[in-house]
This record gives C-alpha cells, structure tokens and sequence, in this order.
C-alpha cells in the first residue's frame, strides 16, 4: 500500500503542473478538501480502527493478568504508587516515544518486526549468509523494490561485512528475537484465555482452578482447530470487540478512579494507539491501582474484582472474546513469521496454506498449528498458576523489546544515519531501561521464566541446525559446480542423447550449474531437447512485483536456457503446474522474440527456436531436483558430525518445495547424491 502525503500541502502540490496556484490555495482555510483527500483521510482511520484488532491485541488485554502475575504479599499504597508510575512511564517511553515515533519507520517496505529489520540490515549491507538469497548487482529487481543506500557504508557496516564473528552475532540476535516472538505466540494465548476465563470464580468462589484451567484449554483447542478455515469469514468481528473492551475498561477504570479520587499503515497504527490504546490503557491502570489501593489484597483478582456487579457479565464476555483475538492475533503472527523463515530458508519447511484468496497475508500451517495447540493446553495444564506464565510473559516480551533495540540502533547507524548524539540518547535510554527490565525478569527464571528460554532454545537450534546444513550444502555446490564450458563436453560425448519433451531442472546456485547435472548426465545419458535450469531466488524483500517474477536467459547451448524465479518473503509460492509452465514458457518465447532484435539472428532460426519450445512443451514436461544427502566421513569433526546428521534429519522429515509451486508430482524426479562433508 502506498505511503499517505504527510501533510495538506505534499497531496495538493503532486499535481503542481496542472494547477500552478494550488500551493497557494492550500492556505486558505475555507476551501474544502479534495474529495480524494478526504477519501484517504476516511482510510486511514478505517485502518486505524482496524488495527485494534490486529495489531494491538495482546497489548490492549494485558490488564487482565498484569496485577494477577505480580507476587505480592504485602502491598502498601506505596507499592501500587510506584507500580503505576513504572507502567506509566514504560508505556510512554517504550510504547509511544520507542515503537510509536521510530520503530514504526524502520519498516522493511510494509513488514515489520524483528525480521523485517534483520532483513533491512541485509539488504543494505553485505551481511547475510545464505548467497543464494543476497540481491546481486545484475538483478533486474527495480530500484522500487529494493532499498539501495547511495551512502558509502560506515566503519561499523565495514566492520559488521569483514567479521565473520559479528555477522554470526547479528544473526543469532535476529535468530533470538524471532524464537521469542514465536515463544510469544504460545504464551499469549494461553496467559489471556487463561485470565479471561478466570472470571467465572468472580460469582462463583466454589469453582476451582482446575475446571478454570479445563476450560480454557477447551477455548483454545476450538481455537486452533478453527484455524484451518481462516479469519476472514469472522474478522471483521474483531475490531468491534476489540473497540468495545478498548472503550470500556477505561469507563470501569475511570469510575474507580473517581471513587477514589487512564497486517496497516505507519500512520494507522500511530492514531489507533496515540488515541485509544495508549489512554485506553493508562485510565485502566489507574483504574485498576486506584482500586487497588483501597483494596491492597485483591491483587489476585485485580481485573474483575473492581467491575461493579450490574456490568460483570457483560465485561467478562467482553473480556473473553478480547483474549481470543489476542490469541488469534499472534497466532497469525506465528504462522506469519514461520512462513517468513521458510521462504528465507532459516527454517525447515513446513506446508503453508494461504486461507483468503484477497489477503496474501493470511496464511495457516497445520504443522505448526497443532504443536501451538499442544504447547498452549500444556502451558496451561502444567504451569496453570497465572503468576508462572505471567513470569515467562514477561522475559519473552522484554527481550523482544531489548533486540529491538539493538538492531534499531544498527538501523540508524547504518541505514538512516542518525546524528551519533541522537543514537547515543536512544541506546542510551532504552537499553538501560530495558536492561534493567531483563535484570529484573532474570530473578524469575526459576519461577517459571525458564519456559520461553526452553521453547526458544528448541527453536533456534533447529533454526540453526537447519541454516548450518543449508550453508554446508550450497558452500559444496558452488565449490563443485558445473561451468557452460564443462558442460558443452559432456553434451558432446556421442553416448548422451537428447531426448524429447520439456525438464525444469532445479538448482540452488546461480552463477553455475548444480553438480547433480553432471552426476545425472553421467549415468542417465541423456538430457532433455529443451531445458530449463531453474532457480528459486527469494529476496529480502516483501513482494516482488509480478512483471520482475520471472527472469530468462539463454545459455549458449542450443536448447539450453537459465530462469530465476524470484520472490519475496511475503509473496505466496502456490502456483499451479501447468499455469507454472505456461509462464515461464510465455516468458521464454519472449525473450527468443526480444533478444534476436539485438542479435543478428536469421528470423528462421527464431522460428524454429520457438517451435522447438512447443514441440518439447506437448512431449511432456518433468521437473528434476536432487536430493542430496552428506556424506559423513570418519574425517568430519565432532561439530560437523553432530551438526549435519541432525541437519539431515530435519531435511528428511520437511516438505519438498516442488510441491509448493503445485507441480503435479508424477511430473517429479528426484535424483539422489551424496555431497562429501
């Protein structure tokens, strides 16, 4: 989506030319808007209020098991006091001032997020890892997609591309950061439904935590199992719940206070939390202490023990849908993020499913919907005393915070080229007082913040895992690959045959062959009349645009040719095989048609090169990959050993990615190799 103008005067000067005075015009206070302008202004508050139920969801609930989590004992006014006044300021500080007026314009062209910075630092410098998904100089992604600094890179991007060390760091942080957010997804739904549900003890004492804790993790078991058919049909419902336990709890907040006396644009997320989130949140707080103070031992309960009785029942349904959309909230958020690494190939794949055929966004894994599932019910079941999952909430939310952070500060050093005093006053402040968060939350790890460093420990080692044998593999094909030139003698021995029909012969390298070429010409003695070595080349981008999708060349060998399918990670890989196949050949003909303007070419020799593309095309079309495994020598160290077997078993119980661009799979062969560790 496009960026709004900033202000009146940027919208009307777009069309200068057409109306040399309207620069001038937009000072006179009487002309009414533009209809366009006031059209866009109406959208922009349509998403701000569509954020509420996105966006802020687990934020906007979190007073309902804020109090309850704190391990208070004998709290005085004081005490509460002081408690407001941390949250005040942090969600000031952190909320407004942090994510609100600067985290928010380090967006990775729309995407947000601990990823999304990670791949912006990438993009911009040479930092990633993986070659095959880095943006080469030659690519013909526009400069529209691609963020390109003009800006020669500081000493500490010159330092950050030299160190192998500092590049390994970078990832472990960004690594971390996604683990937790994924750790988030599990918590989140479970602290939320949990403290809704926990309502029900309000007027009836006689219930026990343990039918509180069946019940919620019936809610959330109906909740996953829903997931599979999408949020579209009911999302539209989420905004109105969330807007309603938006406006409420600062009402029930505000007449305690009296007795006792507050996947959208940057500027859409701005309003809807400068304008509800953030009062909404800070009159409920101090709703909440207010009571509180009154009321010192009624921590437990601080939610629903200040509700008056006349609107009980009413705000705990509220209170219960509100937890469920934060639940379903980050539970898309996982399932989005998942996808991101997929695409990127720091995670095994897994199937994704694209639930909405108008939101690209809205995606769903089965996989990894029901191990959410089983992780949420058993977070609840084991750990069902809110305090222990409010402590493990709690490390999870401050060290997303603090590796935010850190890579933001990277952003402006590198990216932005903020001011060294301003970067000085940011880092300065935010990670003293984040570091002081994390201090705090250390002290709780044996009181159950031991539970996001468990799950995230799981999930970086598989990311790591994953990413190492990647690394390996694509390392030993580039050193082993096959050049034009080798090529042209194997295609020369009298004993290899060209056979009839169409392959699609995949490959992970770009600047070379894949050796599975030479290993299948060898024993095969043929290769396809016309074929196709294809690369799936996915960008640290969001989307690429659908004319840049597909990039072909010829190779210099008669019927032989190279195609790079380009993504995003934002971009969806289901295609259909023969509409597939239709493209890229589409984009092949043309390619023969355009190049041969440049190219002395005989206009028959065009024809017969394009009629050999048909004729192969109706003989049939198979799609070759390898499947290569390593060999692990008695030589290999103890690391690689360890490493790459696990590596294997990853690789040998994920998804193939042909089946995710819908090739039919009787199209499909697999050719085995083993690739020397």
């Amino acid at each position: 989506m496009a960026e709004l103008p900033a202000n009146r005067s940027e919208a009307v000067a777009v069309d200068d030319h057409a109306a040399p005075n309207a620069r001038l015009q937009t000072h006179n206070r009487s002309i009414p808007l533009p209809e366009d302008e006031v059209t866009s202004r109406w959208e922009m508050l349509k998403l701000a209020y569509k954020t509420l139920g996105v966006v802020f969801g687990g934020l906007v609930t979190s007073p309902l098991y804020v109090y309850p989590s704190m391990p208070l004992k004998s709290p005085t006014e004081d005490d509460y006091l002081g408690i407001y006044s941390i949250m005040f300021w942090t969600l000031s500080l952190i909320g407004v001032v942090k994510y609100a007026c600067i985290a928010l314009k380090a967006d990775d062209q729309g995407e947000g997020g601990t990823f999304a910075l990670y791949s912006l630092l990438c993009r911009n410098m040479d930092i990633g890892f993986l070659s095959s998904k880095r943006i080469v100089p030659n690519s013909r992604i526009s400069h529209a997609n691609v963020y390109q600094s003009s800006q020669k890179p500081s000493r500490l991007g010159k330092f950050i591309e030299k160190s192998v060390i500092a590049r390994r760091v970078l990832l472990f942080i960004a690594m971390l950061g996604i683990c937790m957010l994924i750790g988030d997804g599990i918590l989140t739904p479970a602290i939320s439904v949990l403290s809704a549900m926990d309502g029900i003890r309000g007027p009836f004492p006689s219930v026990s935590k343990s039918w509180v804790e069946a019940l919620s993790a019936i809610v959330l078991i109906v909740l996953f199992l829903l997931q599979k058919f999408g949020t579209s049909r009911v999302s539209f419902l989420f905004s109105p719940i969330m807007g309603a336990w938006t406006f409420t709890t600062p009402l029930v907040g505000s007449e305690a206070l009296f007795a006792d006396l507050g996947h959208f644009s940057r500027s859409s997320i701005q309003i809807a939390f400068l304008f509800t989130i953030y009062p909404s949140l800070v009159l409920t707080y101090a709703g909440q202490t207010a009571y509180l103070i009154k009321n010192p031992y009624d921590h437990d309960d601080g939610f629903f023990k200040f509700i008056p009785t006349s609107i009980y029942w009413p705000m705990f349904i509220i209170a219960t849908l509100a937890a469920i959309v934060a639940s379903q909230s980050l539970i898309s958020a996982t399932f989005s993020v998942i996808k991101q690494s997929v695409v990127l190939d720091y995670f095994p794949r897994v199937k994704v499913v694209h639930t909405s055929s108008s939101k690209e966004g809205e995606v769903y894994s089965p996989e990894v919907n029901y191990i959410l599932m089983v992780l949420c019910v058993a977070v609840i079941l084991i750990f069902g005393d809110g305090k222990d999952i409010g402590n493990a909430f709690g490390v999870v939310v401050i060290l997303v915070m603090l590796i935010t952070t850190i890579l933001l500060t990277l952003v402006m050093i590198m990216i932005w080229r903020t001011p060294p005093v301003l970067v000085a006053l940011y880092f300065s402040v935010f990670f003293v007082m984040e570091g002081v968060y994390v201090s705090a939350v250390f002290t709780k790890i044996p009181e159950g913040g031991w539970i996001p460093f468990a799950i995230s420990l799981i999930l970086a080692f598989i990311m790591f895992g994953w990413f190492y044998g990647r690394e390996r593999k694509i390392e030993y094909e580039r050193t082993h690959k096959i050049d034009l030139k080798r090529l042209g003698v194997l295609l020369s021995d009298p004993c290899v045959q060209r056979v009839p029909g169409l392959c699609f012969f995949y490959t992970n390298i770009q600047d070379g062959l894949t050796p599975i070429l030479g290993h299948y010409i060898k024993n095969m003695k043929s290769l396809h009349k016309v074929t196709i070595f294809t690369t799936l080349r996915y960008l640290l981008v969001p989307k690429v645009a659908p004319c840049e999708r597909i990039v072909i060349k010829k190779l210099g060998l008669k019927g032989v040719y190279g195609c790079v399918i380009q993504y995003g990670y934002a971009d969806s890989l289901n295609l259909e095989g023969d509409d597939f196949v239709r493209q890229v050949t589409e984009s092949l003909q043309a390619h023969i048609e355009d190049s041969s303007e440049y190219v002395p070419t005989v206009p028959l020799e065009v024809e017969e090169e394009i009629s050999d593309v048909e004729e192969a095309k109706l003989a049939g079309v198979v799609h070759i990959r390898g499947k290569t495994r390593f060999y692990i020598g008695k030589n290999c160290r103890w690391f690689d050993r360890f490493m790459l077997g696990f590596y294997e078993v990853l690789h040998s119980n994920c998804r193939s990615a042909l089946p995710a661009m819908g090739v039919p799979l009787q199209q499909c062969i697999e050719v085995g190799m083993l690739y020397e560790a």
